[in-house]
């Protein structure tokens, strides 16, 4: 299998093939803005991790289409967590479930029109990582909060751990 089937297969996996975990958009359908703004004993809620994995995808994804990292010393992590607290409503949530969603589409788009030399090719200023390294490694990071996500939803909606 190349590389590149098994970066697709592995976006596929978070985003909507139930493969060993449920995945995200499954893991989002039929939760309600209040639930996702509900927060646990840590302060983290469904949608405070969804506007960090949607962050995390879409500055990840633009440095794979321009091919290049330049990095943000500027960006602190605990900001991609962040609610606007005047965009709380339900369909402010649907565009939240959207956004990340059509982010895990634009990457499979991508890595599917991606040739082997670019998915080889290392980034000098990332630790001379190869780029599939690092979207397979995007994807671990979507898979441990989608993991975060499924047992808050358990939480706020009474279902069984």
């Amino acid at each position: 299998m190349s590389t590149k089937l098994v970066l697709l297969d592995q976006l596929a996996a978070c985003h909507h093939d139930k493969s060993w975990f449920v995945p995200l958009d499954e893991m989002l359908r039929d939760v309600t803005a209040t639930q996702a703004l509900s927060l646990n004993d840590e302060g983290q809620s469904i949608w405070r991790l969804v506007n960090h994995l949607t962050f995390w995808n879409e500055t990840w994804l633009d440095r794979f289409i321009k091919g290049e990292v330049v990095m943000d010393n500027s960006i602190n992590n605990d900001e991609t967590f962040i609610i606007n607290p005047s965009q709380v409503s339900e369909e402010d949530w649907q565009k939240s479930i959207a956004r990340v969603g059509a982010t895990f589409s634009r990457w499979i788009q991508v890595v599917e029109e991606s040739d082997d030399a670019k998915l080889g090719m290392t980034i000098p200023s990332y630790f001379n990582a190869p780029w599939w390294n690092v979207i397979s490694n995007l994807c671990i990071h979507n898979a441990y909060h989608i993991g975060q996500i499924m047992m808050l939803r358990k939480k706020v909606r009474g279902e069984m751990i």
